[in-house]
């Protein structure tokens, strides 16, 4: 009997374990439930994978594939993944460096040899965590290939000096593929197919795949108009959920590049964006790593969490914004804890109406925001204006975005969301030629938050 206690006692131990860190049959059905209802309420269209312990153990599709609903989603089909796309750049970026090619502190002059001084002055590092100074040339990011380099080509004056402050401006993307080709002899899109697609298997991604394959998901807004795709430079991969997944795994588990490149991917300015979006580390281990792309009502997201081991992937050609409060749900049902279902978003609902009519439009928000609670996600109503004053921010309505900011503004909980708020405007009135007012807002971001390096830098870049 002693023998059969002292080899049983490790078989319960482990069957304890297990029961504890295994999903349930009633956690799947809470995700169906969720997603079911996300979808009836119209906030996600699109493909849910979520994967525990390296194994995936949901993976569903939801909603239409086009704006006719003549075709309904499925999980092999292909979406656009918006900005996740730079890390396809940004690891390409780092095999050529691992392999000797290039090195991060090499000027982008070393190897583009056709454009201005301030060539000579921006770093490859610079490129990748997005504090080259380059500008946004175009409102829409509507610019062919040719377009945005004859932009670069006319470019006289950096934004600021290299390594002071962010932004997040495509063109650090497009000269990183462009530097990419130089080196490899390569175009970017054969460098990702030799480099990164086949070696881990993603037999389903195309870089660059027309948007009439039938087998690709087409966009679509709320009120199922078919929303045209406006990004027209190059070098964007579509993939299905199942592809970028893979993508994840085997880059966070080091088989593509090293801890070290890794790593350096994931240097952000302070509140900007890394070429990997954004990461938590303890000890120099990765703890998470979450990524939102949109484009053209394509979103997608991932996110990592080794600490509980949990993997998702999401991908919808109806861009609702409600990925991040979906990933919020499921974390809770796998933990057993209660979880809310998203509601419509504020944000999408008011954007379009004030580019066509601000007054309109702002009587709008005022009504739902007085009857439409049970409806609406008014749960961070400061970001929804943000985010709808840099909608039209991009579009050079510089005042009606002032505006907005002014209303976002008593809203702000945080110090750092009201410093945000104040380099905004700060932002228009550069925009609008106006560098007293410009500083005077760069300097109130600073005393809402002293740690906003970015309007520091600002500042210094005007005195």
């Amino acid at each position: 009997m002693a023998f059969r206690k002292y080899y049983l006692l490790p078989v319960c131990l482990m069957l304890i374990s297990v029961s504890l860190f295994a999903q349930t049959p009633l956690q799947l059905k809470h995700i169906d439930s969720l997603m079911l209802t996300a979808s009836n309420r119209g906030v996600f269209n699109g493909t849910l994978l979520v994967a525990r312990h390296g194994k995936v153990i949901y993976d569903k599709a939801w909603g239409y594939a086009n704006a006719g609903k003549t075709q309904m989603l499925t999980t092999a089909m292909l979406f656009d993944i918006g900005s996740i796309s730079k890390e396809f750049n940004g690891v390409s970026i780092m095999l050529l460096k691992e392999r000797g090619k290039i090195k991060l502190d090499d000027p982008v002059s070393k190897y583009l040899t056709d454009l201005p001084d301030w060539a000579g002055k921006v770093q490859i590092r610079n490129l990748i965590n997005y504090t080259s100074g380059l500008p946004n040339f175009k409102a829409q990011s509507d610019e062919t290939d040719h377009e945005l380099l004859d932009s670069l080509k006319s470019l006289t004056k950096l934004k600021f000096e290299p390594g002071s402050a962010y932004i997040y401006a495509h063109a650090n993307v497009y000269l990183q593929k462009r530097i990419i080709e130089k080196v490899s002899g390569l175009s970017y899109t054969d460098f990702v197919n030799k480099y990164i697609f086949r070696p881990c298997g993603m037999k389903h991604s195309i870089m660059d795949a027309d948007l009439n394959r039938p087998d690709i998901a087409r966009a679509f807004d709320n009120d199922f108009n078919a929303t045209p795709y406006i990004q027209l430079t190059t070098g964007f991969p579509r993939l299905t959920s199942a592809d970028l997944y893979t993508f994840i795994t085997r880059l966070e588990a080091l088989k593509i590049i090293s801890k070290e490149s890794f790593d350096q991917l994931a240097v952000n300015f302070p509140g900007g964006e890394s070429s990997l979006g954004t990461t938590g580390f303890k000890d120099g281990e990765l703890q998470w790593h979450r990524h939102q792309g949109s484009n053209s009502n394509y979103e997608a997201l991932i996110y990592t969490d080794h600490v509980q081991d949990i993997s998702m992937v999401m991908e919808t050609n109806n861009q609702n914004f409600k990925v991040d409060a979906i990933k919020g749900a499921i974390l809770a049902i796998l933990q057993d804890q209660p979880f809310n279902i998203p509601k419509k978003s504020v944000y999408l609902d008011i954007r379009d109406k004030m580019v066509k009519n601000m007054e309109q439009g702002l009587a709008f928000y005022r009504h739902i925001k007085a009857e439409g609670r049970e409806q609406y996600d008014f749960e961070f109503e400061a970001g929804d204006l943000i985010s709808t004053g840099k909608y039209l921010q991009r579009r050079s309505r510089f005042d009606d975005a002032i505006s907005l900011y002014a209303l976002a503004s008593p809203l702000c909980a945080r110090k750092a969301d009201l410093s945000y708020v104040d380099e905004l405007t700060a932002e228009c009135y550069l925009k609008k030629g106006d560098h007293v007012q410009a500083k005077a807002w760069y300097e109130k971001a600073l005393v809402a938050d002293a740690g906003n390096k970015n309007a520091k830098g600002m500042i210094t870049t005007l005195k």
